[in-house]
């Protein structure tokens, strides 16, 4: 499959490519272009070129066809989700639900673009009116991670898209197909060549062409906190805009009047969603010491029925991690819990045999009696791996929850309102859930506090971000003649 500029499918000017694999089976899928600096230049000057005319359609055209490219997604889901899991691993279900999620937020942003006004503050000063305005920010250069790539690329593309800014994206090198699909499927809808570009490529070096770029006005970004770092250093050389949503290591806190069974089916259900593959999982639980064995032994209970297989072949709740170095991190956390004492409650190891042999595949892990310098309690995991340990005083509990860098989600259990609202508003953490772990809402801001990011997305919150203000005074003729 070859790169997406311009409304065309065009391979590297170089000519090289790279292959994309199944994670479950070791099999080439496909292979992609590997671009260059001469790749960038051509997706990015075909989004100005688009930008011009795109910036002056007039809103309700854009939603119209954001709305378009929505209905596509939905009718082309179970094609799309296919592919996804193939490159992914992901169980096909949650494959083909992330592809109708990102559609229905791409329906939320053309609702919410739709209500973008300017503003006329009452001065009361004859012949003087000030018009303070929005207007699109320009070329947007999108990079995603490998974990949601359609849901996390809509999270940028949609707002800009309504914002009316142009787009080049640049998806993870372990699930490009899935992105350059949606590419076809936009152009399809009717978006103009050049609104949408996608480039492919491997390693950070593609993504620094494009930051260095420029052209670009702003860089939306999702992945880890050093990748973040470096991006915001880059940018800031020609004050480009960023939205960066970036690590996470979220706690839960369980308290002694939670509900328990509730508390363990979510946890359980949450933290080893996409093989724990994603940012604002539940990495570690701190649960009140009188109930803490019933807590792991329910908890055990709700992960003991969690299988892990192929998810394109199997009704499984697991599929294997999306690679190697992924495994990797997972397997030197458990190992370094294991040397600190801690308890293997689940999982442990690497499963083999039959299909198992063909991919990277690890059951979910809980490790009880974690200690606070343990690596799952401190480092983002992003793998089926997760750390429980007991608090005495909630103090203590909302201490230990805090003391990280980052700051992206938490999630508090307690049946008393008073208590999780407490604990809710203490945590340091962009979202906080209170007794159940439900998806994101798509017209609630995402982003994450500390170095889990700046900005935030999707609802309105989210196509903010790729506008900016200008403000306008007009001086008049106030006499009527």
């Amino acid at each position: 499959m070859d790169m997406f500029i311009g409304g065309r499918w065009v391979a590297a000017q170089g000519g090289a490519t790279f292959d994309v694999v199944d994670p479950a089976t070791g099999e080439t899928i496909d292979s992609v272009p590997e671009a260059g600096p001469a790749d960038v230049d051509a997706a990015i000057h075909a989004a100005e070129i688009a930008f011009q005319s795109w910036k002056t359609t007039p809103v309700a055209e854009r939603a119209r066809l954001q709305k378009n490219a929505a209905r596509l997604m939905r009718e082309s889901a179970g094609e799309v989700g296919r592919l996804l899991t193939r490159e992914l691993g992901r169980p096909l279900a949650g494959a083909i639900s992330e592809i109708q999620r990102s559609a229905e937020l791409l329906d939320v942003y053309a609702e919410e673009g739709l209500r973008l006004h300017a503003e006329m503050p009452l001065t009361g000063v004859a012949g003087e009116k000030i018009v303070i305005t929005r207007e699109p920010v320009g070329v947007v250069v999108a990079i995603t991670p490998f974990n949601y790539p359609v849901t996390l690329l809509c999270f940028k593309l949609g707002a800009a898209l309504m914002a009316g800014c142009t787009v080049v994206a640049k998806p993870a090198e372990d699930t490009p197909l899935s992105t350059l699909r949606l590419a076809e499927i936009f152009h399809a809808a009717g978006f103009a060549e050049g609104c949408f570009n996608v480039v492919t490529g491997r390693g950070p070096d593609l993504g620094m062409q494009m930051i260095a770029h420029p052209t670009p006005r702003k860089i939306a970004f999702t992945g880890g906190t050093r990748a973040g770092k470096a991006i915001a250093a880059a940018a800031a050389g020609t004050m480009k805009r960023i939205t960066l949503e970036l690590g996470g290591q979220c706690p839960a806190i369980v308290c002694a009047d939670a509900d328990i069974g509730a508390a363990a089916a979510a946890i359980a259900r949450h933290a080893f969603a996409n093989s724990g593959q994603f940012c604002y999982r539940v990495n570690r639980v701190y649960v009140e010491r009188p109930i803490y064995a019933a807590f792991l032994a329910a908890l055990a209970d709700k992960v003991a029925q969690l299988d892990v297989g192929n998810g394109l072949t199997s009704n499984c709740a697991l599929g294997p991690v999306v690679n190697e170095k992924i495994y990797r991190n997972s397997e030197r956390q458990i190992a370094d819990a294991r040397a600190n004492g801690a308890t293997v409650l689940t999982g442990g190891a690497r499963l083999t045999g039959g299909l198992y042999d063909k991919g990277w595949f690890l059951p979910p892990t809980v490790i009880a009696d974690a200690s606070p310098s343990a690596l799952v309690m401190t480092e983002e995991t992003f793998g089926p791996v997760l750390g429980v340990a007991p608090f005495d005083e909630r103090s203590e509990a909302l201490r230990l929850a805090n003391a990280t860098v980052y700051g992206l989600a938490a999630f508090v259990f307690s049946r008393n309102l008073a208590t999780g609202l407490t604990l809710a508003e203490r945590l340091e953490a962009g979202s906080v859930w209170v007794n159940d772990i439900q998806r994101s809402n798509q017209r609630a801001p995402f982003g994450g506090m500390k170095q889990s990011g700046i900005g935030r997305e999707k609802g309105r919150y989210g196509i903010e971000d790729y506008l900016e203000y200008k403000t306008i005074y007009l001086t008049y003729d106030a006499e009527l003649r």
